[in-house]
């Protein structure tokens, strides 16, 4: 195989879920093929340099291998090489989330248990009346 379809591979490799996803990644500026904005239907070659941004991750992975098929997780990253600077990004962004959630004061954010219990009982008073 000599080339394949950007989305296809992406959904091959497994950085989304499914085509229609990483159609819309792609067509959203998600995905830069060689430093450059690209569609879905784009050809992609092996030793192309893509840069996926995913939620809050950014990769920047190399094209190893080619394939239109969604194998199992440890054949698919076997599809690509992901660059040793990207990696270290990734590492220092979660960590510092990490250090960012353990600062974050108790009671911020979502509703503990009790506090749920709280609201709940309270519209139900005031569904009452």
């Amino acid at each position: 195989m000599q080339k394949i379809r950007l989305d296809k591979w992406l959904w091959a490799a497994r950085f989304f879920k499914t085509r229609s996803l990483a159609t819309a990644a792609v067509n959203g500026g998600k995905v830069h093929l060689n430093s450059q904005r690209t569609k879905p239907a784009k050809e992609i070659h092996i030793n192309d340099e893509l840069i996926i941004r995913n939620g809050n991750h950014e990769r920047t992975v190399i094209v190893k291998y080619l394939s239109d098929q969604r194998r199992p997780a440890k054949e698919a990253v076997l599809l690509y090489e992901e660059t040793p600077a990207s990696i270290a990004k990734r590492e220092k962004n979660s960590e510092l989330y990490r250090q960012a959630a353990a600062l974050r004061p108790r009671g911020t954010g979502r509703p503990t248990k009790k506090q749920q219990r709280d609201i709940h009982k309270f519209v139900r008073i005031i569904d009452e009346k």
